[in-house]
């Protein structure tokens, strides 16, 4: 098959895949789920295997044991966040209008430092942007979302049961399925494309495993944290930066903008407790960086950050909550593609030309 062919072939793929997507998006979560969970917990079945515990018995051990400690979870805090939540919706207006009046008292102190004309530009600023924020219609719209989510009982349900069976089946079949792909492979071609797998393979632990146990940690710090250092509705405040950090900067922006404002209108004007919520965050900041995500993630995805927020909004305006779920494992794997493909352009004659690299052949007569 020629190069054109073969490029045809995976772009029609490709283009059918997506259109999959696309077309049952509206009953693939569970099924998506079930293939994270049964990847994410492939590894610790197969140690199990190895101290000669049946594949059945194995997965179904560590399913139980998994499913156990995630609902025990949800049944101490969901009732606990849904109520924060609800709370914080309602709370948020008083908050702003706080904010305004705090802002308004320290107009004399700013009229001595920046002058007369730039504070009455900074006021009428602040001013247009409180009213631009429509807090009252925000309110409603994350209230009737949680009431909406809370109704949705068989959705959830459905969710709750598919899934682990999905995943429990992936897991029991794994090695089978592993061998079945393998055997479909072009045998001229196998140990290439092994090799990409290899690569896609790593790159999508450090995406499920790693990233996922990161978010993890960080949702228990900042929830920990915001609750210890006292500020209204810090548990879900935490929660929120927490399980937005998979998006970069967005998460800490958010959660930290969010948890300021609050702690100056409920501390004020004690600074040393202001001043603590931000510690929090320099801090969850600092081990995000320089510890979670070399240890965990390491750089196994290798997604510029700005790409990554692209595919996001790009992934979650096709196909909606399906396609934030998608829309990281699918960049790690075209990225890994992406490499793949330059490092074989570079080695074509397309890049190096028809003398291998070597520029024109010198004149005969020099």
């Amino acid at each position: 098959m020629s190069l054109r062919n073969q490029v045809l072939v995976w772009v029609g793929f490709l283009v059918a895949l997506a259109l999959s997507i696309w077309f049952f998006r509206g009953i693939l979560l569970p099924f998506v789920i079930g293939l994270a969970l049964a990847y994410l917990l492939n590894p610790v079945v197969a140690q199990l295997e190895k101290l000669r515990l049946n594949r059945g018995w194995a997965t179904a051990i560590v399913l139980v044991v998994v499913l156990s400690v995630i609902a025990w979870g949800m049944f101490l805090l969901v009732p606990l966040v849904v109520s924060q939540v609800i709370g914080l919706g309602q709370r948020l207006p008083g908050y702003v209008s706080d904010l305004q009046a705090l802002a308004n008292r320290a107009v004399p102190a700013l009229n001595e430092w920046l002058g007369p004309e730039r504070t009455l530009q900074l006021e009428h600023s602040l001013t247009e942007w409180f009213n631009s924020l429509n807090l009252p219609g925000i309110t409603a719209w994350v209230t009737g979302q949680i009431y909406q989510s809370s109704a949705s009982f068989i959705g959830t349900l459905g969710l709750a049961i598919v899934a682990p069976v999905v995943a429990f089946y992936l897991l029991l079949d794994w090695d089978g399925m592993v061998k079945g792909l393998d055997n479909l492979l072009p045998r001229a071609y196998r140990e290439e494309i092994q090799g990409v797998l290899a690569d896609i393979d790593r790159s999508m632990a450090g995406v499920i495993r790693g990233q996922g146990s990161v978010v993890l940690i960080l949702c228990v710090y900042y929830a920990t944290g915001l609750t210890l250092g006292g500020l209204s509705f810090g548990l879900v405040l935490g929660l929120i930066t927490g399980l937005l950090s998979f998006i970069p900067y967005v998460g800490f922006v958010i959660g930290f903008g969010l948890s300021v404002g609050i702690a100056i209108v409920q501390f004020w004007p004690d600074w040393f407790r202001i001043i603590i919520i931000g510690i929090v965050f320099g801090v969850g900041q600092f081990l995000e960086g320089n510890v979670l995500y070399p240890k965990l993630v390491g750089s196994s995805i290798g997604i510029n950050p700005v790409w990554l927020m692209l595919a996001l909004l790009a992934f979650a305006q096709l196909f909606g909550f399906l396609g934030l779920l998608l829309a990281v494992p699918l960049s790690a794997i075209a990225a890994v593609l992406l490499r793949y493909s330059v490092r074989k352009y570079k080695a074509s004659p397309l890049y190096l030309g028809p003398n291998g690299g070597g520029g024109d052949k010198p004149d005969a007569a020099a």
